[in-house]
């Protein structure tokens, strides 16, 4: 079973951290505060959860289902989802299997499929994942901040935990990804059940992308000065809308 942590009381939100993380990801939020059951969960490969890779090629599903195997062994009928970037991707396909699942906050998520140009790339990281993984890992790291300089000692620490991953691990992610469905019209047609919070300055997934391809904008919820790691470049502004999130459900 993955690893996991169980916080406070309440209803219930699992948080689901993004390519590369743990859940020492969620440290940066003041959640301590949030008025709810927190569960954290270290997606397989990353954190402290082993790989465990028993199927014949790379899937979110897989990803999913592990998931579900934390929830259903803590008895959780009920629950919403905060999922950082590849976790965003998770969030989807939970809502989308489980009536339990209420709510999905994307935090620099998006919810379309790769286009061709974003796949290939996929696969070339999964190459360099056992070619150079420390030169992946020192490349990536730092595109993810809208102002890398200001956050040096953050960066350092994200590249020392993704050195812990395996090679494997990070090139099962990345081709995992790459498969990942598209919910464009679940999305845009049930605007009451998902949001979005989003880095102006993500070079991931550009601003102008999140806006084209999000009918209602009442969804979409824009911090300024961020990149694709808003939760450690504006933590106060993410924690709070959270919680204006949750609050108004």
């Amino acid at each position: 079973m993955l690893n996991f942590r169980v916080e406070g009381e309440g209803a219930t939100i699992v948080f689901l951290h993004g390519f590369l993380e743990s859940i020492s990801m969620w440290e940066y939020l003041e959640l301590s505060n949030l008025p709810c059951k927190k569960v954290f969960i270290d997606l397989p490969g990353h954190g402290k959860s082993e790989l465990n890779a028993n199927f014949d090629a790379p899937t979110l599903q897989f990803f999913a289902d592990e998931v579900l195997m934390v929830l259903n062994h803590l008895q959780i009928d009920c629950f919403s989802v905060v999922g950082h970037s590849m976790g965003g991707y998770l969030a989807l396909i939970l809502k989308q299997q489980m009536t339990a699942c209420e709510k999905v906050i994307l935090l620099n998520s998006n919810f379309w499929a790769d286009n061709e140009q974003k796949r290939k790339d996929r696969v070339r990281m999964a190459d360099i994942a056992f070619k150079a993984k420390r030169v992946l890992i020192n490349e990536s790291i730092p595109n993810l901040f809208g102002n890398p300089a200001d956050f040096k000692e953050e960066i350092d620490k994200l590249k020392s935990e993704a050195m812990e991953m395996s090679s494997e691990a990070i090139a099962n992610s990345s081709l995992a990804m790459r498969e990942r469905t598209d919910f464009s019209e679940e999305v845009n047609s049930n605007p009451a059940d998902y949001f979005i919070i989003h880095g102006e300055k993500d070079r991931l997934i550009p601003l102008e992308d999140i806006k084209s391809k999000t009918k209602n904008h009442s969804q979409l919820y824009f911090i300024p000065n961020a990149g694709h790691m808003a939760h450690i470049e504006s933590s106060k502004k993410v924690i709070h809308l959270i919680k204006e999130i949750i609050k108004a459900q």
